[in-house]
């Protein structure tokens, strides 16, 4: 069997996957699991994670979960350029550390804005971008240096949620603004539009109400996301 990947596209870890894999060409069958639709909760997606969070991947019979280790698994695997997962050791390892931060410092500051308030967390989220700036950003055309990296796109994916929602949070931040051009201008306006097409239109849906309601499954879990802004 095909490479089956196990996503939805209004979760920021999923499109990063999405867009990676269609860039770099991999073939692999879209298995699309709405999570404001409870599917994650289903008998069928317990086989595939018993942990019921997407992204996952199944590649015959092997399953792997977590966005990062599925991206790097790719990269591996189908040998994509260089620069996404570099072999140099030291080059590498600046991929790995932003990683590590990003699983606490963005993922865990910028993931719910789609279900509360931007104020409650924007202390913290103005911290993280300061952060962000100085010590991955700099003086770089990207966070691991000239090219772009899965850093970038890890990066990239989680702080345009906050943007789909009519919080800027590229203003006044002119070095992060130029990043986020050079990010947009490397994947291309048709990868871009087809990937950022459900969440872009997301206040326009919730007006008209035409926003799927989510599933009395996904409450416990939305809450508990909540609970953990800072």
């Amino acid at each position: 069997m095909g490479l089956e990947l196990y996503l939805d596209l209004l979760s920021q870890p999923c499109r990063a996957v999405y867009i990676f894999a269609k860039k770099n060409g991999i073939p692999f069958k879209l298995c699309t699991t709405e999570v404001f639709k409870g599917q994650l909760q289903s008998k069928e997606f317990f086989q595939i994670n018993m942990l019921r969070k997407v992204p996952a991947l199944k590649d015959g019979d092997f399953i792997l979960t977590e966005s990062s280790a599925i991206l790097i698994y790719l990269s591996s695997k189908y040998q994509t350029a260089n620069h996404w997962y570099p072999s140099d050791l030291q080059a590498r390892a600046r991929v790995h550390e932003y990683l590590g931060w990003h699983a606490d410092c963005i993922r865990g500051t910028f993931g719910v804005p789609l279900w509360t308030k931007v104020e409650r967390n924007k202390t913290a989220m103005d911290q993280a971008l300061q952060q962000l700036e100085e010590k991955f950003l700099g003086d770089q055309a990207f966070f691991t240096g000239q090219q772009m990296s899965l850093a970038d796109l890890m990066a990239f994916e989680e702080l345009m949620q906050p943007v789909a929602v009519g919080y800027d949070l590229f203003e006044g931040r002119p070095k992060l603004a130029a990043w986020r051009e050079r990010v947009e201008a490397f994947l291309g306006s048709d990868l871009f539009q087809e990937t950022h097409g459900p969440i872009l239109n997301i206040l326009e849906q919730v007006v008209n109400k035409k926003f799927p309601k989510p599933s009395s499954e996904v409450y416990p879990y939305m809450l508990l996301r909540i609970s953990r802004i800072p």
